[in-house]
C-alpha cells in the first residue's frame, strides 16, 4: 500500500526547507533509516533518513525546490507495486436547453423633454453609412528603419537584420535594447509553449547573470530583514587597549598548539563579554512582543559569526561561562570547521543569547552589525592594530582593539550599552 512521506519538522519551529539532493531515485529499494534526501534548513545541511523499508514509487519534490513542513515529498510502496493513476474526472451532466425569454413589447414612444421645448424622438433604426477603414501599419514596418549609427553597428556585430527588428522607440525607432533582445532570441532555442515566463539575461545597460536566492544566502536575507525591521538598531563604539592581553595570548599560544588548539583572541573576548552580561543582564535577553515581556536569560550561549564559502553562519558555544579559555578555543575551532564544511547540526546554530562578529580578521575597524534576532545585542570586533596613544602625558605605542556594539533600543538604553562596553574594555 502506498505511503506518503511528508517533509518533517527537523528543527525548532521549522516551517520550510530546500531540497538539495535526492540520494535515491524512483524505483529504488530502500531500507528504514537509509539516507533519503539532503535538505537545507535555516543554514544547516541535513540528511533525512527513510521512515520505512520499501520501494520509491514517486518523488514529489524536485531538487532546488522549497518545500513546506507537512508537504508530501516522496511516495513509498511495496516491491512490484505501482502508483495508481488519479481517477478520471466525471463528465459534467448534460445541460437542459434554455428557452429564450419572450420578447418584450416595444415601449410606446414618449415625448423627450429638453430645457426648452420638445425634441423629436430618434427613429428606432438608423441607416448605416459606409465607413472607409484606415489601414494602420505597424511602426516597425518601414522602408527606412530609424536607428542611430551605434545601434546599427551593434546589430551588425550581433548578426541581426535591423530591418526585421521591431522598434519600440518613438516613431518605430529601433533602440539598443531592441537589438539585444533580437540577438538573444536568435541565440536561444525555442522553448515549449508552457514556459511563458522567461528570465532576461540583460538589462538596458548590458548582459547580467540572474542567480536564484537559495540556501544559506536566502536564510541570511530573511533573518537580516526580520531583524532590521523589527528591532530599532543603535550602535555604540569604543576601543580597548589589549597590549597586555596580546602578550599573554602570544605566550599561551605554544601551550595551546601542543594540545592541538589554535588560540586566537576570541576566547578572551568571549570571557570579557560574559563578565559584561553578568553585570548588565538586559543585554543577555530577548523581547517577547506578544506578551510584552523582556526575557532575561540565566545562561550564556555565545554565537560567533563564521565566514563560509556558502555565506555567513553563526555557530553557538553553549554554556560558555563554564568553559576555560582553552576549552572555548577548542570548541570554536571545531564548530567553525563544521560550519565551513557544511557538516554542522541545526542544534549548533540555535539557542544563542548574544553574538560576536569578528570582521577584523579580514579587515575593517568599526562597523554597524545587525542584531541576530531574537537577541538584543551583537558585538562587532575590528582589526587589532598598533597605534600611538597618550598615556600619562606621553605618546606611546599600544595594541588597540576597536569594538562596535549594536543593540535593540526597545530593551537597552544608550547609557546601559555604554556601561556594558566599559565593562568589556576594562576586562580586556
Amino acid at each position: 500500500m502506498a505511503y506518503e512521506f511528508k517533509f518533517p519538522d527537523i528543527g525548532e519551529g521549522l516551517t520550510e526547507g530546500e531540497i538539495v539532493r535526492w540520494l535515491v531515485k524512483e524505483g529504488d529499494e530502500i531500507k528504514e533509516g537509509q539516507p533519503l534526501v539532503e535538505v537545507e534548513t535555516d543554514k544547516a545541511l541535513a540528511e533525512i533518513p527513510s521512515p520505512k523499508t520499501g520501494v520509491v514509487l514517486k518523488i514529489m519534490a524536485k531538487e532546488k525546490e522549497i518545500v513546506k513542513v507537512g508537504q508530501v515529498i516522496v511516495v513509498f510502496g511495496e516491491k512490484g507495486e505501482s502508483l495508481a493513476p488519479p481517477p478520471p474526472k466525471a463528465a459534467p451532466p448534460p445541460q437542459k436547453p434554455v428557452s429564450p425569454p419572450p420578447e418584450a413589447a416595444p415601449p410606446s414612444p414618449k415625448p423627450s423633454v429638453g430645457v426648452v421645448g420638445e425634441l423629436e424622438e430618434a427613429p428606432e433604426e438608423v441607416p448605416a453609412k459606409e465607413v472607409k477603414a484606415e489601414v494602420v501599419r505597424p511602426a516597425f514596418v518601414s522602408e527606412h528603419v530609424l536607428a542611430t549609427p551605434a545601434v546599427r553597428a551593434l546589430a551588425k556585430e550581433s548578426g541581426v537584420d535591423i530591418n526585421k527588428v521591431r522598434g519600440t522607440g518613438a516613431e518605430g525607432r529601433v533602440l539598443e535594447k531592441d537589438v539585444r533582445q533580437a540577438a538573444e532570441s536568435k541565440e536561444r532555442p525555442a522553448e515549449p509553449e508552457k514556459k511563458i515566463a522567461k528570465v532576461k539575461k540583460y538589462d538596458m545597460y548590458g548582459y547580467v547573470d540572474r542567480i536564484p536566492l537559495r540556501g544559506v544566502r536566502r536564510s541570511i536575507a530573511k533573518a537580516m530583514v526580520k531583524s532590521k525591521y523589527t528591532a530599532p538598531h543603535v550602535t555604540a563604539m569604543d576601543e580597548a587597549d589589549v597590549t597586555a592581553l596580546w602578550k599573554i595570548r602570544e605566550k599561551e599560544k605554544k601551550a595551546a598548539e601542543k594540545k592541538g588548539i589554535k588560540l586566537t583572541l576570541l576566547p578572551f573576548i568571549i570571557k570579557a563579554v560574559i563578565s559584561g552580561l553578568v553585570e548588565h543582564p538586559y543585554l543577555n535577553a530577548s523581547l517577547d512582543d506578544e506578551n510584552e515581556e523582556v526575557i532575561l536569560k540565566k545562561y550564556f550561549n555565545i554565537g560567533f559569526a563564521t565566514d563560509t564559502p556558502e555565506g555567513l553562519m553563526v555557530p553557538v558555544v553553549k554554556n560558555a561561562k563554564e568553559k576555560s579559555i582553552f576549552q572555548l578555543a577548542e570548541e570554536l575551532g571545531q564548530l567553525g570547521e563544521k560550519a565551513r564544511n557544511r557538516k554542522i547540526d541545526l542544534a549548533d546554530l540555535k539557542g544563542g543569547t548574544f553574538t560576536i562578529t569578528n570582521y577584523g580578521t579580514v579587515g575593517g575597524i568599526f562597523g554597524t552589525p545587525i542584531i541576530n534576532h531574537p537577541e538584543v545585542a551583537i558585538l562587532g570586533v575590528g582589526k587589532v592594530r598598533e597605534m600611538p596613544v597618550v598615556r600619562n602625558g606621553k605618546i606611546v605605542i599600544r595594541t588597540i582593539l576597536p569594538l562596535s556594539l549594536s543593540f535593540d533600543h526597545r530593551v537597552v538604553d544608550g547609557a546601559e550599552a555604554a556601561r556594558f562596553l566599559n565593562t568589556i574594555v576594562a576586562h580586556l
